[in-house]
């Protein structure tokens, strides 16, 4: 277990504050070590005399100014290095009392525990008693109440820099990723409450003194509040950032909501005995339950659930030829071809286009589903410089092909197809995010959009098209009728 204390100008207060560590928490503790982040007074001088009397103190300066949280991402890869068990964030200006360290340390007890972070707010009225302004308590309130709605949490405070680490949950987060500011407290709660670690809080006396404060406030509440939007966008794979790559997700998700595709192509009214196929068919949901309607279905995926089906589910490299195997299981060429979210990932689209094509019966229906990289917060994202690729969404790290609405036609269109319709669809809010009034409402307004303007609000395309007579079709027709002529003279 040790204590980092991050110092910066502090000479006036990290004497005292190392010396109120109390004594019988001393034995129990690995190392105190302060990291100076380059402070222009004598604040390394000050803490390094301090040496003699505490025998496990170690300061260090850094070579330039890290900031606020390029000083904590030293100072916690100085802990996982040195194997700690668990780290204490304390601040060198005397702000949150070194008193308190056996409270915060005290919850580690439970195995569960990934933070314990010591609060202002869980004492009614103790904020103010300690001298928080009005307008600093007021701020910080309303800031933690929209933190908690955007994020699910009920933490009392999100604002508080008096916090205790597990340094194994530490060592699973990406927080060399964030940002060396003041909102790096806000984006490591994120990446814990993503990773559904436990957070512990316990109630701190408030204390303001002469210590100089070093953030601005305005600056600082919209930092956090868009850090909070950007990783809400991130685990809607809207965009993407490593630092927020730690939600739960990656894998085939089978989508609920009615706004959906999955819903879409589920409410078509395709008569029993239909013959389908689906390709990329991940888990089978939507195979097993059209299959559940009285539809012939066989599925096709590379990587094949580990469970029985009762339809033909076939293990298949959509990249290599598949048609023959696919008639052959179904026992006939098939009325509708379903491939949602599938052709982006191939590395040769239009090859396997044709091979789809093999699968199908002259008019039969393709229904095709892609990411529209045409969608108004990609462009948004260009027009500002940025562009990356995440696990999911229209910026897929396995997309090998990016599709705007003209170009995805015009490939479809180039293979034989006709298209016949095209329908956008939203990002799925309800199954990604979730169901609250406001959320409903951004899915039923982002719905709308979507279908009046499917090209520009269109986070996701449908396509139907019919497979057409191709050159070989049409010669076979022509050539055989040619033979019968021949044949009937």
């Amino acid at each position: 277990m040790a204590v980092f204390v991050v110092a910066y100008n502090a000479e006036a207060h990290i004497r005292e504050t190392l010396q109120r560590i109390p004594a019988e928490l001393l034995a129990e503790l690995a190392s105190i070590y302060v990291i100076d982040d380059k402070s222009v007074d004598r604040t390394t001088e000050i803490a390094g005399r301090l040496k003699a009397q505490i025998p496990i103190l170690e300061v260090f300066t850094t070579p330039m100014n890290q900031g606020y949280g390029g000083n904590q991402k030293l100072g916690f890869t100085y802990a996982i290095r040195q194997d700690f068990d668990v780290v204490v964030l304390l601040h060198g200006d005397g702000q949150y009392a070194p008193e308190m360290l056996p409270s915060i340390i005290a919850p580690f007890a439970e195995s569960d525990t990934a933070a314990v972070f010591g609060s202002r707010m869980m004492t009614r009225g103790g904020a103010r008693r300690g001298g928080m302004p009005l307008y600093k308590y007021v701020g910080n309130r309303i800031l933690t109440s929209i933190e908690n709605r955007l994020l699910d949490a009920s933490l009392t405070e999100f604002h508080s820099g008096y916090r205790a680490y597990r340094v194994s949950a530490l060592a699973q987060l990406p927080f060399r990723y964030n940002t060396n500011d003041f909102h790096f407290d806000t984006e490591i709660i994120i990446q814990l409450l993503a990773r559904k670690m436990r957070i512990v809080e316990v109630p701190i006396p408030t204390y303001y003194g002469d210590e100089i404060c070093h953030v601005e406030g305005i600056p600082y509440a919209l930092n956090c509040v868009g850090t909070v939007l950007r990783a809400r966008a991130n685990q809607m794979y809207l965009v993407h950032h490593p630092k927020f790559d730690v939600y739960d997700g990656g894998e085939y998700v089978f989508k609920t909501a009615p706004s959906t595709v999955h819903q879409h192509v589920l409410a078509r009214g395709w008569e029993a005995g239909t013959k389908v196929v689906e390709l990329g068919a991940g888990h089978g949901h939507v195979s097993t339950a059209l299959h559940g309607r009285g539809l012939e279905v066989a599925a096709v995926d590379l990587f094949p659930p580990e469970r029985d089906f009762a339809f033909p589910y076939l293990e298949a490299n959509l990249d290599q030829p598949f048609a023959d195997r696919v008639v052959e299981a179904l026992g006939a060429p098939a009325d509708v071809v379903l491939a949602l979210d599938v052709i982006e990932h191939l590395g040769r689209p239009e090859t396997s286009l044709q091979e789809i094509r093999r699968t199908m019966k002259p008019g039969a229906t393709l229904v095709a589903s892609t990411g529209n990289v045409g969608y108004l917060l990609v462009r948004l994202m260009l027009l500002l410089g940025y562009f990356n690729y995440g696990k999911k969404g229209i910026l897929d790290l396995t997309h090998t092909r990016l599709f705007t609405v003209r170009s995805f036609c015009r490939t479809l269109e180039g293979e034989g197809f006709r298209v016949a319709s095209v329908r956008g669809f939203g990002p799925p809010i309800r199954d990604m995010i979730g169901t609250s009034p406001l959320l409903r409402f951004l899915d039923t307004t982002a719905s709308f959009l979507s279908r009046v303007w499917p090209s520009l609000f269109g986070y996701q395309l449908l396509v139907e098209a019919q497979r057409l007579d191709g050159v070989d079709d049409i010669l076979d027709s022509t050539v055989g009728a040619e033979t019968a002529t021949a044949a009937a003279s």
